[in-house]
C-alpha cells in the first residue's frame, strides 16, 4: 500500500511554500513522525512528519521547488520490512553471515561500543539543514549535545542553548588611570629577518570559487518584497532622540535578583519600552493606525511586534493585547517568542496582525539606524546600543549612559509634531520609570 506525502494546510492567506530540505532518501525506512521533509513559506519554516511507516519509495518535488497546498510532495510505501523501520531508541537487525566461534566475542564487543566517529556520524545524519550549519558553524559533535526534539532529534534551541551553555565568560576589566609616559628612549633595531617577513606575501589560503549563487528562500524573498513595497507606498520620515538610562538600569539592578526569583524570568529592558510606547501610543493613536484605502483605521487594541533576528532572516512575531500585560508577562511572552522564532516553530498566528513594531538593533553592537515600517503599520521604534557619554546635567558635564531612539513613521497620517511628541513620552517614561506604574 502506497501513502501519498502531501503539503499540509500553511495558514490563512499562504498557499505556496518551497521544497528547501528533503530529510530522507529514496529507500530509506521511515517511521510514524519522522520529519521528511522541510518546507519554506512566505513567513514560517516547517517540517512536513509522516502519517505512516514504510519506506520512502518516491520524491515528487525536488529541493527548490514550488509546491501548493495539498500539492503531492512523495510517496511511503508500506511493506512488510519496513514495520521494522528505525524509530527512535530502536535499530533494524540486519542479518548477520556465520562467524567462526573465535571471532566472535571481539565482533560483539565491536557492536556493542560504537565508535565516537561512528555516533557522531549517525547523529548528524539526522540533523535539521538549519541544525546542522549550527553545528557546522561552531564545529560541534552533535552526539554530545543533549537533545530534546521529537524521536530524540536535535532542535536549534538544543544547539544554542548547549554553545551558550559552553562558552567562556566575558571578562570585565576595570579600567585604569593611564600611566605616566615612560621617557623616551632609543628606538630598538627590528631583526633583519622582519622586514623581508612584512615583505613577503602572505601564504594562499585553500583554494574556493570567487563566487556562489543560493536560490532566495521564501522567507527571504518575502522580506525583500514587503521591505520594498513599504518603501514605495509610505511616505516614511525618521525622527530621533535620546534618552538617559540611569533610572532604568538602577531599578533593574535593584529589583533584578528577586524578579528573577519570583517570575522565573529575567527582567530586560524590552518589557520598559513596549509599556513605554504603548504609553504613547494612547497619547499618539495615528502612531497605532494604518491606512486601508481611502480610509485610516485606528487600532484601540496594542499588539506590539518584536523584531527577531533568525538564520533564515528578520521575523516579527506578536505579544496580543500587550497593554493588559504585567512587566513578568510580556518578559515571558517575549523569551518565548524569541525561542520560538530561533527554533523554527513560529506559527502564522505568531506572526499576524500586530499594530506596532519594536526592532533593537543595540543587541548587534547598532549606535543609530533608521527601521523601515513593517506594513501596514504606521510606526516603528528602534532602540539601540547603550553607552557612557558626557551629557550636560543641571548645568554640570556628567558620565550617563545613553541610548539613541528612532521612530520611523508613515507621514501620510502622523504630522512630524505627533511623532516627535511620540517620541518625547517613550523618552519621559524611560528616564522615569514610575511614571509607568502610576500610568501617567
Amino acid at each position: 500500500m502506497t501513502t501519498q506525502i502531501t503539503v499540509p494546510a500553511l495558514g490563512e492567506s499562504v498557499t505556496t511554500a518551497t521544497v528547501a530540505k528533503w530529510l530522507k532518501k529514496v529507500g530509506d525506512p521511515v517511521a510514524v513522525d519522522d520529519a521528511l521533509v522541510e518546507l519554506e513559506t512566505d513567513k514560517v519554516t516547517l517540517e512536513v512528519y509522516a502519517q505512516t511507516a514504510g519506506i520512502l519509495s518516491q520524491i515528487l518535488a525536488e529541493e527548490g521547488a514550488e509546491v501548493e497546498v495539498g500539492g503531492a510532495l512523495g510517496a511511503i510505501t508500506e511493506e512488510a520490512a519496513a514495520g521494522a523501520a528505525r524509530r527512535p531508541g530502536r535499530t533494524v537487525a540486519a542479518p548477520k553471515p556465520e562467524t567462526p566461534k573465535a571471532e566472535a566475542p571481539a565482533l560483539a564487543t565491536a557492536a556493542a561500543a560504537p565508535t565516537p566517529a561512528a555516533k557522531a556520524t549517525a547523529a548528524a545524519q539526522l540533523l535539521a539543514p538549519a541544525v546542522r550549519r549550527l553545528v557546522d558553524e561552531h564545529r560541534l559533535n552533535p552526539a554530545a549535545i543533549p537533545a530534546t526534539g521529537k524521536g530524540g532529534r536535535l532542535t536549534k534551541g538544543d544547539v544554542l542553548a548547549y554553545v551558550e551553555a559552553h562558552q567562556p565568560e566575558s571578562r570585565v576589566i576595570p579600567c585604569a588611570p593611564e600611566p605616566a609616559p615612560a621617557p623616551r628612549q632609543a628606538p630598538v633595531p627590528l631583526p633583519e629577518a622582519l622586514p623581508r617577513a612584512l615583505e613577503a606575501p602572505p601564504a594562499p589560503g585553500p583554494a574556493r570559487p570567487r563566487e556562489e549563487r543560493t536560490r532566495l528562500t521564501s522567507l527571504r524573498r518575502r522580506i525583500a518584497e514587503r521591505l520594498k513595497a513599504a518603501q514605495n507606498t509610505a511616505a516614511m520620515l525618521t525622527t530621533f532622540n535620546e534618552i538617559d538610562m540611569t533610572a532604568v538600569l538602577a531599578l533593574r539592578e535593584r529589583y533584578r535578583d528577586s524578579f528573577e526569583k519570583k517570575y522565573g524570568v529575567r527582567l530586560g529592558f524590552l518589557s520598559f519600552f513596549v509599556k513605554a510606547a504603548i504609553a504613547a501610543l494612547k497619547e499618539i493613536p495615528a502612531v497605532n493606525a494604518e491606512i486601508d484605502g481611502d480610509e485610516i483605521v485606528y487600532k484601540n487594541h496594542y499588539d506590539i511586534g518584536v523584531a527577531v533576528g533568525t538564520p533564515q532572516g528578520l521575523v516579527v512575531p506578536v505579544v496580543r493585547d500587550a497593554d493588559a500585560l504585567s512587566f513578568a508577562d510580556l518578559e515571558m511572552a517575549i523569551g518565548g517568542l524569541a525561542k520560538k522564532a530561533r527554533d523554527g516553530k513560529l506559527g502564522l498566528a505568531d506572526l499576524s496582525g500586530g499594530t506596532f513594531t519594536i526592532t533593537n538593533g543595540g543587541v548587534y553592537g547598532s549606535l543609530m539606524s533608521t527601521p523601515i515600517l513593517n506594513p501596514p503599520q504606521s510606526g516603528i521604534l528602534g532602540m539601540h546600543k547603550t553607552e557612557s557619554r558626557p551629557v550636560a546635567v543641571d548645568g554640570k558635564v556628567e558620565i550617563r549612559p545613553m541610548m539613541y531612539v528612532a521612530l520611523t513613521y508613515d507621514h501620510r497620517i502622523v504630522d512630524g509634531r505627533e511623532a516627535v511628541t511620540f517620541l518625547v513620552r517613550v523618552k519621559e517614561c524611560i528616564e522615569d520609570p514610575q511614571r509607568l506604574l502610576l500610568d501617567l
